[in-house]
């Protein structure tokens, strides 16, 4: 691995913890703070907020400035905020402060992936991007269960203060491996603007605010699904959790390669009409239990590889607006996690079992990939090679 993208990696591990971790912690924070696990719930929300508003405005307030100064400031933020969270004393203080830590999210991936594809090795920048999303999966295989198991037994307090301490280890990698970067010559705000008043930009917003959301209508109601329908104990979840986080690193890999080899915009379009058919066998087979496990590493494979593609998609689509794109990217991605929780619970409250959600996802996989296959006809999408030219949206 490229040492000048470690910093990356670690500020994507750092990133994943907080971001999944809450989703473990909910009954030992409702318990500790005397609310009820539903209000707990508002935390995941109140922290998806925080992407959706920082990705953008983040980067239009620093994008003037070199892009590790950029990164430095945002883990600063990020490390400070979840500091923050680790101390609150009450429910309306833990909420401001996972808003706040929201901020950042969007933003750093946003700077990330366009630093990411500026170093790689020629031909190979979705490669490289998907080596800084490799931390959001090793955060699911190590990260979350991890900070699961200190909240459990310890408190959910510390497991914040890890995420503080991955936080300032990333600090110390970016000022040490991080490249120096030249900021951006010349910039022009209303012109990066301009991008979101291309329709192709409001295409590729749809495609991953619904497309990916297909992901979340399956892995939010996972655990359930599990104990409910395959029949594990509660103990076991925490392992088929760190399985689905093993598919999501190998899924990670190969969406990178794919966009690499041949576009963003068709390797999105066949990863999203595989996810459908994978959420469709997943409503099928969720009550064997081999079968179950085999299509939980699948599904977490499937779903995840769509990081690099998407992401590449953004930068190459947008010339002279990439950090904002990208940012714009990230806030899509968090705009699908609420969708998908949303839509995919819709079915249980009106006495469908944990199998339904599944369809809920395949449908809404299969609009993100009519948008990506819309975009594939309409010639306008960025090629990715060795010899494809960069062409941006007109």
């Amino acid at each position: 691995m490229n040492k000048n993208l470690i910093p990356l990696t670690l500020g994507g591990l750092g990133i994943g913890i907080t971001e999944f971790v809450m989703m473990g912690l909910l009954p030992d924070i409702a318990k500790d703070l005397h609310i009820t696990i539903p209000q707990a719930g508002h935390l995941i929300s109140a922290y998806a907020l925080g992407v959706v508003i920082g990705a953008p405005l983040l980067i239009m307030i620093a994008g003037k400035y070199p892009p590790k100064k950029i990164l430095m400031a945002l883990m600063v933020m990020f490390t400070v905020f979840n500091a923050f969270s680790a101390f609150a004393p009450t429910f309306d203080t833990l909420f401001i402060a996972r808003l706040l830590s929201g901020l950042p999210h969007g933003a750093f991936f946003g700077v990330g992936s366009v630093v990411a594809s500026r170093i790689a090795e020629k031909g190979k920048a979705a490669q490289a991007v998907s080596l800084m999303f490799m931390g959001l999966t090793i955060a699911n295989i190590i990260g979350v269960p991890l900070g699961t198991f200190i909240g459990h037994n310890f408190s959910w307090r510390i497991s914040f203060a890890v995420v503080v301490a991955v936080g300032l280890i990333t600090l110390l990698s970016l000022k040490l491996w991080l490249p120096a970067l030249e900021a951006a010559k010349n910039r022009d705000l209303k012109a990066e603007l301009g991008f979101f008043k291309k329709r192709e930009a409001w295409i590729i917003i749809f495609m991953i605010s619904i497309g990916t959301g297909g992901l979340f209508t399956w892995y939010s109601y996972i655990a359930p699904l599990m104990t409910e329908v395959a029949g594990f104990s509660e103990n076991a979840v925490t392992y088929i959790l760190m399985l689905a986080g093993l598919g999501m690193m190998a899924g990670n890999y190969l969406g990178g390669i794919l966009a690499d080899k041949y576009s963003p915009a068709k390797a999105s379009a066949t990863l999203l009409i595989a996810m459908v058919i994978t959420l469709i066998i997943v409503h099928f087979v969720s009550e064997n239990q081999v079968l179950s496990l085999i299509m939980t590493f699948v599904t977490g494979a499937v779903s995840f590889s769509l990081a690099a593609p998407i992401q590449m998609l953004m930068i190459q689509s947008a010339k002279g607006s990439e950090m904002l794109a990208a940012s714009a990217s990230q806030a899509s991605f968090n705009i699908g996690n609420a969708l998908g929780a949303f839509f995919g619970g819709l079915p249980l409250v009106y006495g469908f079992d944990y199998t339904s959600p599944a369809y809920v996802g395949a449908a809404m996989a299969l609009i993100g990939s009519l948008f990506a296959f819309w975009l594939i006809k309409s010639n306008q999408t960025v090629e990715v090679g060795e010899k494809t030219p960069v062409v941006s949206f007109h």
